[in-house]
C-alpha cells in the first residue's frame, strides 16, 4: 500500500438522515416525535432529483432534478420551479453551437441537472446541466427567474458528461472585486476541448460578457489543468470524478476518485484500480503551479476502504473537539469510503465513516512538498506527466 495511505480508526458516531428518494424529498420535523413526516413529491412521474443545497441563511431548500430545478420552503412546500429541458441536442456534438453546428442527428434529449451552487454575495444559484456540453444558468434564489445563461464562447460550456456527481463548484469571495469560481469535471473522453479543473470569472452582472471566463488565458498559460492525451494510452478510460469540493484559509480542495495502474505484490502485470485523492490549490494561483495531490482513505481491523463516495466539511463542535483534542472551530472533514479499489461507484456491500482534521491534511501536504524540495520522493502526477516526475532541488513548488 502506498506511503501516503492514512490509516485512521473510524469513530462511532450516531447520524441523522434526510433522504432523498428517486421522486420524493422526505424530512423529519425534530420538534415532537410523533409529528409524521413531510413529504414532496414532484407531479412528473418519471423524475430523478440529482443534487440538493439548502440556503443556510433563510433555510430554503433547492432540488437539481432531470429537466427541472424545484425551491422548497423549509417545511417542503414547492415556492418555485424552473423547468431546464428537454431539448434538442446529441451528447456527441461541440460547443457552441452558434459557432460550429453539429452533424449528429438532433433529438429531445433531457437536461440532467449536474450541479447546484449558491452564489450567496449576488442572490443567485448556478445551476448547471448536460444539454449542450453542460451550459449552466444562472438563476435569481427568490423565484428561480433567469438572470442568465452564457453560450456564446467555448469556455460557457463545462463539460459533456451524463453522470450527475461528476461535476463539483466552489466560490472564492472577495469584498473588493468580482468572485471567483473554482470548477472540477469529468471530462468524459473530451480532454481536449474541456479542462479537469480551472478557475472562472464570476462578475455580478449576471449577463456580462465574462461570465465563466478563465481568470488568467494566454497563449501559453491559462488559469486551468487539461488531462493530456498520452494518458490515454495507457488508462484509455481514464477521468477524474470529482465527488466534493470546499475552500478554507488559502487554499482550495476538492476530493476526487481517479483511475490508475497498479502492480500487485508477486505480479509482473498491471490492473487498474480506483484511488481516492484529495486536491488542493491555493486560491491566487491563477497559473495552478500549487497544486498537488495526495491519496487519502482509511483502514479499520485491517479492512481497507479506498473508494470514496461523499465528503462533507464542518466544525469540529465542543463534543467531537474534546474528544480529538482540537479547538471548536477547528475544520474537520466527514468522509464515507466504500471497501475496495476495484470498482469507481457502487461497492457498498462495506462502508465506513471517517474523520480527517484538516490542519493534519495540511501539514501532510507541507512535509510532502519540503521533501520534494529536499529532491526525496515523486510528485506522484503520474496522469498529469504521464510518467512521474521525480523530485529534486530544482523543481519549483508553491505551497500558498
Amino acid at each position: 500500500m502506498s506511503g501516503d495511505m492514512w490509516r485512521w480508526t473510524c469513530l462511532g458516531l450516531h447520524l441523522v438522515f434526510c433522504t432523498v428518494g428517486p421522486s420524493s424529498a422526505t424530512r423529519q420535523l425534530p420538534s415532537h416525535p410523533k409529528k409524521p413526516f413531510l413529504t414532496f413529491s414532484s407531479e412528473a412521474t418519471e423524475i430523478s432529483f440529482n443534487h440538493l443545497v439548502v440556503d443556510k441563511r433563510k433555510g430554503s431548500i433547492y432540488l437539481g432534478a432531470i429537466n427541472w430545478i424545484y425551491k422548497l420552503s423549509g417545511d417542503l412546500v414547492v415556492e418555485a420551479r424552473h423547468e431546464t429541458g428537454p431539448d434538442i441536442d446529441n451528447p456527441k456534438c461541440y460547443p457552441p453551437r452558434l459557432v460550429q453546428p453539429c452533424n449528429e442527428p438532433l433529438i429531445s434529449t433531457n437536461n440532467i441537472n449536474k450541479m447546484l451552487l449558491i452564489d450567496y454575495k449576488e442572490n443567485r444559484l448556478i445551476a448547471c446541466g448536460s444539454l449542450y456540453q453542460g451550459i449552466c444558468k444562472l438563476l435569481r434564489l427568490d423565484d428561480l427567474f433567469k438572470l442568465g445563461e452564457p453560450f456564446h464562447n467555448k469556455e460557457h460550456y463545462l463539460s459533456g458528461v451524463n453522470e450527475s456527481g461528476s461535476v463539483y463548484g466552489v466560490i472564492v469571495s472577495y469584498n473588493n472585486m468580482d468572485d471567483k469560481l473554482f470548477i472540477a469535471t469529468a471530462v468524459d473522453g473530451k480532454p481536449e476541448y474541456f479542462p479537469t479543473i480551472s478557475s472562472r470569472k464570476l462578475p455580478k452582472n449576471s449577463e456580462a460578457e465574462g461570465m465563466f471566463a478563465y481568470v488568467f488565458h494566454d497563449e501559453f498559460v491559462a488559469s486551468m489543468i487539461k488531462i493530456p492525451s498520452d494518458t490515454f494510452t495507457i488508462i484509455p478510460d481514464f477521468d477524474i470524478y470529482y465527488i466534493y469540493g470546499f475552500s478554507s484559509g488559502n487554499f482550495v480542495y476538492f476530493l476526487t476518485l481517479q483511475p490508475e495502474m497498479i502492480s500487485p505484490s508477486g505480479s509482473t502485470t498491471k490492473e487498474q484500480v480506483y484511488t481516492s485523492k484529495l486536491v488542493r490549490l491555493c486560491k491566487e494561483d491563477t497559473a495552478f503551479n500549487s497544486y498537488v495531490e495526495l491519496p487519502i482513505g482509511c483502514e479499520k481491523n485491517g479492512v481497507e476502504y479506498r473508494l470514496l463516495q461523499a465528503a462533507y466539511l464542518s466544525k469540529a463542535g465542543s463534543i467531537l473537539a474534546r474528544s480529538l483534542g482540537i479547538l471548536p472551530e477547528d475544520d474537520v472533514l466527514f468522509t464515507i469510503f466504500s471497501k475496495g479499489q476495484k470498482r469507481k461507484m457502487k461497492s457498498l456491500d462495506e462502508s465506513a465513516l471517517c474523520i480527517f482534521l484538516l490542519k493534519k491534511i495540511n501539514d501532510r501536504i507541507k512535509d510532502r512538498l519540503q521533501s520534494c524540495y529536499r529532491g526525496e520522493g515523486t510528485l506522484d502526477l503520474a496522469w498529469l506527466k504521464v510518467k512521474d516526475i521525480h523530485c529534486s532541488g530544482a523543481v519549483g513548488l508553491i505551497s500558498g
